[in-house]
C-alpha cells in the first residue's frame, strides 16, 4: 500500500484514468463488431465514420497508439467499400 501522500493520489488518479481507459476500448471494439456485422452499405459507412471520430480522439488522447488507430480507420474503409 502507498506511504507518502502523493502515493495515495497517484493510486487514486490511477484507478480512475484506467476505469476511463477501459469504457473508451470497450466501446472502440463494440464499433468495430458492429462494423464487421452490419450488412447495409448506408449503416456501415455511417459506423465508419463514428469509428474514425472515436479512434482519433482516443489516439490524441494517448488510449491507443497513434499507428493503431490509423490502421483501424484503414480496414473499416476497406470494409465500407467492399459492402458497396
Amino acid at each position: 500500500m502507498p506511504v507518502t501522500k502523493q502515493a495515495k493520489k497517484r493510486l487514486r488518479s490511477n484507478a480512475k484514468k484506467s476505469e476511463r481507459n477501459t469504457a473508451v476500448l470497450s466501446k472502440l471494439k463494440t464499433l468495430k463488431k458492429k462494423l464487421k456485422i452490419e450488412t447495409d452499405p448506408a449503416k456501415a459507412a455511417k459506423i465508419a465514420k463514428e469509428i474514425t471520430t472515436n479512434y482519433d480522439k482516443a489516439a490524441s488522447k494517448g488510449i491507443v497508439p497513434k499507428k493503431r488507430a490509423n490502421r483501424v480507420k484503414s480496414r473499416s474503409a476497406k470494409i465500407v467499400n467492399k459492402a458497396k
